[in-house]
């Protein structure tokens, strides 16, 4: 197993365009573990309060155009 600073000791010695294709791989991989877990706690009903919440927020009209957050900052 590569540890974590052997990476980084292999990734300080590529050239500047690789080591940017390399950022861009890890972080579409992230990107990919994050969707996973969002589908797993979905699937798993641990998203469904905050669901029926918004939901909730919704048809109660406790919300706002995110334009109108946007630009009132």
């Amino acid at each position: 197993m590569t540890t974590r600073l052997e990476l980084e000791s292999a990734i300080k010695q590529l050239p500047e365009a690789e080591v940017r294709d390399f950022a861009k791989w890890l972080q579409d991989y992230l990107d990919e573990k994050w969707d996973q877990q969002i589908e797993a706690d979905l699937s798993a009903g641990k998203l469904d309060q905050l669901i029926a919440q918004a939901e909730a927020d919704i048809a109660n009209g406790n919300v706002r155009d995110l334009d109108e957050v946007l630009r009132n900052g």
